[in-house]
Order: C-alpha cells, then structure tokens, then sequence
C-alpha cells in the first residue's frame, strides 16, 4: 500500500500517502513543471472519467520513469511501489526524489507511470505529462538521451488499456504467466499466481516444487537489466466472513472468580 510506504537506496526516497482508487489522469506535477531536486515534491491525479470505474479495479505499481514515449525507450528509474492496493482514499502522494537519480537535462524528461490490475484481468497503464527536475546531479543513460530527441512537446506516453471487456478473469497477455521467468524477453515479464495455502496438511515427506538451478558469481559489473516490469497473475479465489452471533461466555463466579480478581490491583 503507498500509505507510509517508503524506499531506501542509492537511487531515490519516496515517501507516498494517500493515493486514489481510479483510473488516474494526473494533475500534479503539470506539465512544463520544475521541480526542485532532493526536495520534497507533491503527486496529484483525479479520476479519469474512462472505464475501468474506481470498483474495478484492485492493485497498482507506480514508477518514476525517462526516457521518450513508446514503450521501448521508457526507463523506470525508481519503483515506488509495486504492490500497492485501492483501499485508501485521497488522490495525493508526497516524496523526495533523490539528486542522483538522473540530470536535469534534458527538459521534460521525466513522468509518472502507473500500473493498475483490474478485477474481471489485464490491466490499465496511465502516464502523466512530462515535468522537469533541477539541481539533479546524476546522468541518463544514453537510451534516454536518443529517445527524448524524438519528444515533441510535454504529453507522456499514451494510455494503454489492456482489461478484459468481458468480465473473465483471464490472465494478461495469454500464455505469458506459464513461460519461466528467466526464459521471458522484453521489458515486461510475467509471474505466476501465488499459491494459495491449504486449509489441510495431507503431505508427510517435504519434496522440492522444482529442479534446482546454477549459481554463477558475478566477477565484474554485471549490465543493467532489460525488464523494467513484473506483473504477478491476479489470483482468482474468494473469501467470505459471517457474523459471530453467539453470545461471551459469562465471567466466571467460582474460584476461578476469585483467582482473577487477585490481580486486579
């Protein structure tokens, strides 16, 4: 949940509250802003008005991101959370962006990228306008450079809806939730739905799930990674509660009355 959800490291700290649960259109930082970097910055976003509604939709990733408009040349330079859920209301988000997250050249080079999964499968990415961040002591990498050259005005990348219309919870991208994850390519990757707990323990021997796999020492700096998402399966089971109704036991009136009364004082 974004709700005093913070991140630690060399990268950036981001302290979120308050997020709203909508299809997000954003509203803050505007476009063409300056912002001041390693200060505190405000986050604002109003629903959209476009389907999914505020009810269909459950969990959510967000991200600092560079780089140009298609989905190639985007950089996701901070993962501000990447599992958040729509239980809290408001529609602000407060943090500080580190200095050596990036430059501040070139202008507009930065905007908000938010992942949200829908109930009935697939998910709704929105990207807010491009804003600029000053005093920043880091440096792009030239992917961000090459791709801006092709930046024409303040707009961020183009929504992408990818719920399913049909209220069927079936799994974004097909298949792609069944192919290993070290085998998948691109920018996204998919992970399984997470195993649901028994509600009995009929195993008596432990066995492994899977084969074990090789452990190579890294011996120089290793490149930075290509994938840049992972979107676990949306899980598929239900739960429902009832009511207690039956009445507390009365406190007791024998000796036992008595035994807890010693320690009243």
């Amino acid at each position: 949940m974004f709700r005093n959800a913070m991140l630690w490291g060399p990268w950036a700290l981001f302290t979120a509250l308050n997020l709203v649960a909508a299809d997000v259109q954003f509203t803050s930082p505007k476009a063409g802003d300056t912002l001041t970097g390693g200060t505190a910055i405000v986050v604002e976003w109003k629903d959209s008005g476009d389907a999914p509604s505020i009810s269909d939709l459950t969990t959510y990733q967000l991200f600092l991101c560079a780089g140009g408009n298609d989905e190639a040349s985007i950089v996701q330079l901070v993962a501000i959370t990447t599992s958040g859920t729509f239980t809290v209301t408001g529609n602000k988000a407060t943090g500080t962006v580190g200095l050596g997250i990036g430059a501040s050249t070139p202008k507009n080079a930065y905007f908000l990228k938010i992942i949200s999964t829908a109930s009935s499968g697939g998910t709704v990415t929105n990207y807010s306008p491009r804003f600029s961040l000053s005093g920043m002591s880091g440096t792009f990498p030239d992917t961000v450079i090459t791709a801006m050259k092709g930046v024409d005005g303040t707009d961020g990348p183009p929504t992408v809806n990818a719920v399913n219309q049909g209220g069927a919870a079936n799994p974004v991208d097909g298949d792609q939730f069944k192919v290993p994850y070290t085998m998948q390519t691109g920018v996204t990757r998919y992970a399984p739905m997470q195993k649901v707990p028994p509600t009995k323990i009929t195993k008596k021997v432990a066995s492994a799930m899977y084969p074990t796999s090789s452990v190579n020492i890294a011996k120089s700096i290793l490149p930075r990674p290509k994938q840049q998402t992972t979107i676990t399966q949306s899980q598929t089971f239900s739960v429902s509660s009832m009511e207690n109704t039956v009445a507390a036991a009365a406190m007791p009136s024998d000796d036992m009355a008595k035994f807890l009364a010693r320690w009243k004082d």
